[in-house]
This record gives C-alpha cells, structure tokens and sequence, in this order.
C-alpha cells in the first residue's frame, strides 16, 4: 500500500511517504506555524523524491489532533482533498498517540504525550505498549496541569513533547517526590513515518464528514455561545468531553 503521511498539528510539520512498512521518503520541518505556506510544496517534493505520481497513492493518513486550530484545518483539508480527488482511503490519527509512538521502546511506562494549550492547560492522553503496540489509558482530552499532575501521581511516567517542557516547573512543583521523566528533544518531534504506520492499522473514515478532534471550543465557538445562551455550538465541530 502506498501512503502519504501529513502531520500540521502543532509547531512541526511532518510529511512522509510510505509503501507498506518502507520509508520512500520523509521531511520534518520546525517552523513558526508556515504551514500553510510550506505543506503543498513539501508533498509536492516528498512524492517526487519517492518516484511516485499523486495518482500512485492509496491511503491518505493525517493526524486528526488535537492540536493547533489552524495546523488542524490546513493538515485535515489537504488530506481531506487528496483522498476526495484521487478517490482513495482517508484515515485519521491521534496527533498525541502519534507522539507517543515514539516511545514504543518503554513498556515500563506511562506515555504521556502533551501539548501546550496554554492558561496552564493541556492537550494530553496516557498510554502503555502493549504487545508492541499503543494501549489508550486516558482518553486524549484538554485539561489544567494540575489534573493531569493528579493523574501521574503514583505512576512512572514518561512526559513527551515541547509541550510537557513548557511546565517543567509545575510538574516539579506538583510532582515532588513522584517517578516520572521527560524524553530526549529527538522525541518530541512528530514521525511522518511512524504516522503512516499507524495508519496502516486503522479504519479509514467517511471523506465528506471528517473533522478535526479540537477537544475544546474555539474561540469563535466561545463567542457564538456568549451571544447565543442556551444553545448549543458543539454540532459536528467540536467533540464532547
């Protein structure tokens, strides 16, 4: 199966090239957010580097967030596009087991992938290798540091991501005297090829209604509510929790 892998869901961007568990080719850029600018020219020369033509691929997999707003929506409508255009499967991934996959060595651990979504809150899952593959623990949600930190309590954790550094202080504070790490800067960077594997094992989604996993409103949600009270402005956008 030949895949074209596309992560935008936070501050990297990460496209690969797949046939089945073959890298063909792979780039990783970390941008300020150019996204939009950089992941139509990154395809176009990902594919070119693999000597495959759009028309060759099979599966489109994308990570799904949560994430960036706007990496989501760049990262989601390109995949959404390709996979409509060429007719062919779309299949989403979890931008935080997505990190986590790069931990599969530590089968003594708790991974726990997060990013920064800033006001001390997170966007974080828990996971543990099971028979080499990820076994979800805690459902990825948005939530404060300090929930998580009460979580962790009592389990050896690994903390994964740009996004767990960015509370050093906090966890040291909330953690005291608890087992947990933090992984080295190469694993706090998303894989298009560990994407594209996971891809391979997943279910692949209607084209037409897939959407982004926010997991919190956004801001112009926020608003519409404010102006709106009592209705309700989650509808297929935003997944409750």
């Amino acid at each position: 199966m030949k895949i074209l892998a596309l992560d935008t869901s936070d501050r990297p961007l990460s496209v690969a090239v797949l046939e089945d568990e073959q890298l063909l080719a792979e780039t990783t850029l970390v941008l300020a957010k150019k996204h939009s600018q950089t992941l139509t020219p990154v395809i176009a020369e990902s594919l070119q580097k693999a000597g495959l033509r759009p028309k060759d691929l099979e599966r489109i997999v994308v990570s799904d967030g949560p994430g960036s707003y706007t990496g989501l929506r760049i990262g989601v409508t390109a995949a959404k596009v390709l996979a409509a255009t060429l007719e062919i499967d779309l299949v989403g991934v979890s931008s935080l087991e997505l990190l986590a996959a790069n931990c599969l060595a530590q089968t003594d651990k708790v991974l726990v992938p997060i990013f920064d979504a800033r006001r001390e809150n997170v966007f974080a899952g828990a996971y543990r290798v099971k028979n080499g593959k990820l076994e979800n623990i805690l459902p990825d949600q948005h939530l404060s540091v300090v929930q998580l930190a009460e979580f962790l309590k009592g389990r050896d954790a690994l903390l994964i991501g740009e996004g767990a550094k960015n509370y050093q202080a906090q966890f040291k504070e909330l953690l005291a005297g608890e087992k947990y790490a933090y992984t080295a800067p190469n694993d706090d960077l998303p894989s298009g090829y560990l994407l594209g594997l996971l891809g391979q094992q997943k279910q692949p989604s209607q084209v037409d209604t897939f959407v982004p996993r926010y997991l919190r409103l956004t801001q112009a949600e926020v608003q519409w509510m404010e102006k709106h009270p009592g209705k309700d402005a989650h509808g297929t956008y935003v997944e409750k929790i």
